[in-house]
């Protein structure tokens, strides 16, 4: 069971207007620095042919780092109609534009989106369906892309404390490095009520086109912290009073037997084929695994995802029954 070892910006309210104010979108992206190739320039002595201002080029190493600082969740591109429906109606970041194809019959979920776009001013371009094609970073962009800010970071500490009176319910992705699975896991998480997600800045899918279109729209409505290391997170969430639970076939207990369900809880959930790795196994405080009675030995991540947070929301609903 590989899988399982194995809200500033434009704002409408689902009941009220739009707050039009808050379209003001992002500054412009900053220069990159210089190509691989390039050289440091003239020696003190020699002539460079450039002006008073000539700034030195940036060395190759530099590069790799700005742009590596520069790397984040992601989300600015947005494809799908559910997701960019849930873009513009959440309202958590400024959206620059919205791109639709032409010869679509703007009906239902689509001519939602138009409408939400016109209320928040959001500027909407229509380009022939061979460019939209081009321009689309899924397989199925369903006719609609939109360009926002990127979805901002939180501090893990900020997503371990209660939220409206309710303990911290985070999912943890370890090393999922598939973006459809990321998406989908994020999906479900938040149909399951989980406050907050954790992703790694290495070795992990962060929020590509595919994964928020894949999120159908959950990317709005669930923090996310960016961690160097799920480890030492995992390690962080336990000094913070967080019970982590990491998904193992190898595990002695099952996810029907969680105890500590109904408290301060991170699931904590491996890639497929690897699973959890060894250190973040180590640093979970239970592993259960999920029984299965078939002839396959596996789940997928975003699977195993559904059903963990799915049971945990069940033991937290028996819970708070039981008051």
């Amino acid at each position: 069971m590989s899988a399982q070892s194995p809200r500033g910006g434009n704002r409408r309210s689902r009941s009220g207007g739009p707050n039009r104010d808050a379209n003001r979108g992002a500054s412009k992206g900053e220069k990159t620095g210089a190509g691989k190739g390039h050289s440091r320039g003239a020696s003190k002595g020699e002539k460079t042919g450039a002006g008073k201002g000539h700034r030195k080029a940036r060395q190759p190493g530099d590069q790799q780092r700005n742009s590596r600082q520069r790397a984040g969740l992601g989300g600015d591109r947005v494809e799908g109609r559910q997701a960019v429906r849930e873009l513009l109606l959440a309202g958590t970041r400024p959206v620059r534009e919205v791109v639709v194809a032409t010869g679509q019959r703007q009906t239902g979920v689509l001519a939602q989106v138009m409408e939400l776009a016109a209320e928040l001013r959001v500027p909407v371009k229509e380009v022939a369906r061979s460019k939209f094609e081009s321009m689309a970073a899924t397989e199925a962009p369903q006719g609609v892309i939109a360009r926002a800010a990127p979805l901002a970071e939180h501090d893990l500490e900020d997503l371990a404390r209660p939220s409206d009176g309710r303990p911290p319910f985070l999912l943890v992705l370890d090393g999922i490095t598939d973006p459809g699975n990321v998406g989908a896991a994020l999906r479900t998480a938040e149909c399951a009520g989980v406050t907050g997600a954790v992703l790694g800045k290495h070795r992990s899918a962060h929020i590509t086109p595919a994964a928020a279109k894949a999120a159908a729209g959950a990317v709005e409505h669930v923090p996310m912290a960016l961690v160097p290391g799920i480890p030492n997170a995992l390690a962080r969430l336990g000094e913070l009073g967080v019970w982590t639970v990491g998904l193992d076939v190898t595990a002695p207990t099952t996810v029907y037997e969680m105890n500590v369900a109904s408290e301060a809880v991170a699931l904590v959930v491996g890639s497929e084929g690897r699973g959890l790795s060894r250190l973040a196994r180590q640093r979970c405080d239970v592993v259960a695994n999920i029984p299965l009675s078939g002839t396959l030995s596996s789940l997928n991540a975003a699977a195993a995802t559904a059903i963990g947070c799915f049971e945990i929301a069940r033991h937290r609903q028996d819970a708070k029954s039981a008051y």
